[in-house]
C-alpha cells in the first residue's frame, strides 16, 4: 500500500461571489492522480515544484513557468514524477461560471482549447493573483475585474472557436458616466457587472476602456477615489477605521495597504499630521 505522507495538504472552497467556481491550493510531497475527468473547464498553475501530466496521449511537465487548461469531460492524470514537491492551485468553472465569464465577455459561445500547456508568463501571473484574490474574497469588483480581464486574455490568446470578444470603444462620455456613477457610488460594494451595464459596455469593454483612457483598471481608479475620499474624512478628524468603512474600504487593514502603497505613509500618520495642523496652523503664535 502507498506511504500516506503527512505533510500533504490541500484546501478545496466554492468561490462566494461566482456561481459555479471552485478553487483548490494543494501542496503534495506525494500524490498521483489517475487518468479522470471533470464537469468543469479547469486552469491549474504550480507555485513550487511540479509534477508530470498526461492528456491527449502526451506527458508534459508542469513547473512554475507553466499553465495547464483542461476543457469539460477532458480526460488526463498526473503524478510527482522527478518532483520532491507540488505546490499549485486550480480553479474549477461548472457551466454557470463558464456562462458569468461569457456574459462578461459578451460572447455566446466560449473556445475550446486544442492543447493543455502554455508558457505565457503574464497569462501565469495573472492566473496566480486571480486565484490569491479570490481566497482572500474581501473585494468582489476587483475580484471580477481579474476573472473577466485574465479569461479574456487566455480565450483570445489562445482559444480555437468561439465568439468573438469585442474590443472597448474609445468613448470619453462612457468613462466620464462610469467615473461619475463611481464618485456618487465610491462607499459601496459596487461590482463591475453593474458598472459596466450602466454604461452599455460588457465588462471586458469597461476594463479596456479605463486601461486605454486612463491608464488604470476600474477597480484600481474606484481605490483612488475611495483613498481621495478617506483623506477628506482624515483631515477633518474621522478615525482610521471609521474613514475606512465609509469610503468604501472592506475594513481598516484595506485602507492602510492601499494608502501606504500610494502615499507612503500610513492613513495614521497622515491624521496625526492634519490635526497637528489644525492646532498650531502657519502664522500661529509660538
Amino acid at each position: 500500500m502507498a506511504r500516506v505522507d503527512r505533510r500533504n495538504m490541500t484546501r478545496y472552497w466554492w468561490d462566494r461571489h461566482t456561481q459555479g467556481l471552485s478553487l483548490l491550493r494543494a501542496d503534495f510531497t506525494t500524490h498521483e492522480y489517475p487518468p479522470h475527468t471533470h464537469e468543469a473547464f479547469v486552469i491549474a498553475i504550480t507555485e513550487t515544484g511540479g509534477s508530470v501530466i498526461k492528456s491527449r496521449g502526451q506527458v508534459e511537465e508542469a513547473h512554475p513557468a507553466t499553465l495547464f487548461v483542461f476543457n469539460p469531460a477532458e480526460p488526463h492524470a498526473g503524478w510527482m514524477g522527478w518532483s520532491h514537491r507540488w505546490r499549485y492551485r486550480s480553479l474549477y468553472l461548472t457551466q454557470s461560471a463558464i456562462d458569468t465569464v461569457a456574459r462578461g465577455l459578451g460572447i455566446d459561445a466560449v473556445p475550446y482549447f486544442t492543447r493543455n500547456m502554455f508558457g505565457d508568463a503574464d497569462l501565469i501571473d495573472a492566473f496566480l493573483a486571480l486565484h490569491r484574490a479570490l481566497e482572500d474574497g474581501r473585494d468582489a469588483l476587483h475580484e471580477q475585474e481579474l476573472l473577466i480581464g485574465t479569461f479574456g486574455r487566455l480565450y483570445q490568446r489562445h482559444g480555437s472557436g468561439g465568439g468573438r470578444i469585442a474590443a472597448a470603444p474609445r468613448d470619453e462620455g462612457a468613462l466620464r458616466r462610469a467615473i461619475d456613477m463611481m464618485q456618487a457610488r465610491h462607499a459601496e460594494a459596487l461590482h463591475l457587472e453593474a458598472l459596466a451595464q450602466g454604461v452599455d459596455l460588457t465588462e471586458f469593454q469597461l476594463i479596456g476602456l479605463f486601461k486605454r483612457t486612463v491608464g488604470l483598471t476600474p477597480h484600481a481608479y474606484l481605490t483612488q477615489i475611495r483613498l481621495n475620499a478617506a483623506c477628506r474624512h482624515l483631515r477633518q478628524g474621522v478615525p482610521p477605521a471609521d474613514a475606512a468603512t465609509s469610503c468604501g474600504f472592506y475594513d481598516q487593514s484595506a485602507l492602510n495597504k492601499h494608502f501606504k502603497r500610494c502615499y507612503g505613509i500610513t492613513p495614521l500618520q497622515f491624521a496625526r499630521a492634519a490635526r497637528n495642523f489644525r492646532q498650531y496652523p502657519p502664522g500661529a503664535a509660538a
